[in-house]
């Protein structure tokens, strides 16, 4: 079955890099992208100005972005309980064990270090992050 993925992340080139990284993998998703965690959130809840309102499978999020932030997305999101069951991955250039932290106690799937790579040894995490987009 074709996943629905949501990709939130502010910088283009590692939009691009994403998108190269599936293609390279031959993932099949539905890939929407939303430039930082406010427009994310308006797309989980259909409040976006386009009014469109999708429920992905999963949802790779940067930490640092400007509006909202990774961070400030996880807590509002983890409150919605129709939210519960979308895997969600930290993509990011954090090395931080404080942002590490604050997103595994807000229920992460995994957390993976930019840039995002597939090629032999890949870490457990990324791993994991390909098992939930082939499976």
């Amino acid at each position: 079955m074709k996943k629905t993925v949501l990709l939130i992340e502010d910088d283009y080139l590692d939009i691009e890099s994403v998108k190269r990284a599936f293609k390279k993998l031959n993932v099949d998703c539905d890939l929407h992208v939303a430039h930082n965690g406010a427009d994310g959130l308006a797309l989980l809840t259909g409040s976006a100005s386009q009014n469109t309102r999708i429920t992905p499978d999963i949802i790779i999020l940067d930490i640092n972005m400007p509006k909202m932030s990774g961070i400030e997305f996880l807590r509002i999101v983890k409150n919605y309980y129709s939210f519960k069951n979308i895997k969600i991955f930290i993509l990011t250039t954090s090395m931080e064990e404080y942002d590490k932290f604050s997103t595994e106690t807000l229920g992460i799937d995994g957390y993976i270090i930019k840039p995002l790579s597939f090629t032999a040894p890949v870490s457990p995490e990324t791993a994991k992050f390909i098992d939930a987009l082939l499976n």
